[in-house]
């Protein structure tokens, strides 16, 4: 926040507090959370999605991070108008969008994906065999093929490629998807990865290795302040109900690597922001997954989840609107510092400008799934 802002509204100062990694600097802890629109046209980004980004950072956010924009490799999203992250067409039109978000005083960076074997909601197939690690999208789901050690290579390949591409355009950092049971999530699943070499094994850091390798490729590929996010989830869209890391010695051993890697920040997803990950050591009120990995790590991290509405997003797949909820507990977490940022979703959908509204004591509103159906 710059010296000439007013004072935030009494009880949102913690949200409005700048930060600094690497080489991006943000006024304000709050961050447009990656959210699939499905609608780039052959997979190039236009001038509707520019203005789409431009309109969240006039309303107040102090960080964009775009929709999962695929790396190039066959079959890499699961809907037809997912952007790509490769080829002159789509990289001039993701220029064209970090210029407008620049020129409106923002910043930004991309989230890189590999949807891998995973469904999309429209019934669409790609025109290639999906991939993954061993050729299931969830225990006893077959679908698609095994990957091979040159699919692996190549992947890890694919993305380093596109970070460095991001820094190219003059994107602020770059975000890797390894969350949510997409590609590089199904690594770490023992339910998606059941391979026998070097990229399986029967433990978390084990399951890692690919993971940890990409990490340090992207890093090679990009400045030393450049910044590297990456997205995890403990749980799966195949099963809600997965963790990863059972306590903080296993989640220590999971994130410490990819720390070392070259990971600048830990976008640490869960439904709901407030709710513990092990309550049965530190109660109701303890940690989440993201209060847990900056205290295990060092490393800042940014906490996502129903942010603002009561209930989770999941609904909003089923059409369901959700009412405004309170920050209460969200600024009460963000005073104790357990984790630096937070990412907020569907109600920028439906309202560019809430940051704004909370920093000046606005009333604000809910969700309106209709939001979900086109591009303001």
């Amino acid at each position: 926040m710059s010296p000439s802002d007013p004072t935030p509204a009494p009880g949102t100062e913690a949200l409005f507090r700048p930060f600094r990694v690497g080489a991006l600097e943000m006024k304000n802890r709050i961050v447009m959370a990656p959210m699939t629109r499905n609608m780039a046209p052959e997979g190039v980004p236009g001038a509707k999605n520019a203005e789409y980004y431009r309109r969240r950072v006039e309303g107040g956010v102090g960080l964009i991070l775009s929709e999962g924009t695929v790396v190039d490799r066959p079959a890499s999203r699961n809907l037809p108008h997912v952007p790509f992250f490769h080829g002159d067409d789509a990289l001039g039109g993701w220029k064209q969008v970090i210029d407008s978000v620049h020129e409106a005083g923002g910043r930004m960076g991309p989230q890189i994906w590999h949807t891998g074997s995973t469904r999309g909601s429209a019934g669409w197939e790609p025109e290639a065999p999906v991939e993954s690690p061993s050729g299931i999208v969830a225990p006893e789901d077959p679908r698609g093929t095994t990957m091979s050690e040159e699919d692996i290579a190549d992947l890890i390949d694919a993305f380093a490629k596109a970070g460095a591409e991001a820094e190219r355009l003059g994107f602020d950092m770059a975000e890797i998807h390894g969350a949510h049971g997409y590609l590089l999530d199904q690594f770490l699943w023992e339910g998606t990865n059941l391979r026998t070499d070097r990229w399986g094994g029967p433990s978390l850091p084990e399951r890692s290795r690919v993971l940890v390798e990409l990490v340090k490729a992207m890093r090679a590929a990009v400045s030393a302040d450049f910044p590297i996010f990456l997205r995890l989830s403990q749980w799966k869209q195949q099963d809600y109900k997965v963790k990863l890391a059972h306590s903080p010695d296993e989640m220590a051993d999971w994130l410490q690597p990819l720390s070392e890697a070259g990971v600048d920040v830990f976008h640490c997803s869960q439904r709901r922001f407030w709710e513990p990950e092990f309550p049965e050591l530190d109660g109701e009120d303890g940690l989440n997954f993201a209060g847990w990995a900056k205290k295990i790590t060092g490393k800042p991290t940014v906490s996502v989840g129903s942010v603002g509405l009561d209930g989770d997003f999941f609904r909003a797949f089923r059409g369901d609107s959700a009412p405004a909820a309170g920050i209460e507990k969200l600024t009460a977490r963000m005073e104790r510092d357990e984790f630096d940022l937070i990412a907020v979703g569907r109600i920028l959908l439906s309202d560019p400008t809430w940051p704004e509204k909370v920093r000046t004591g606005q009333p604000v509103d809910g969700f309106d799934a209709k939001a979900l159906a086109e591009l303001v």
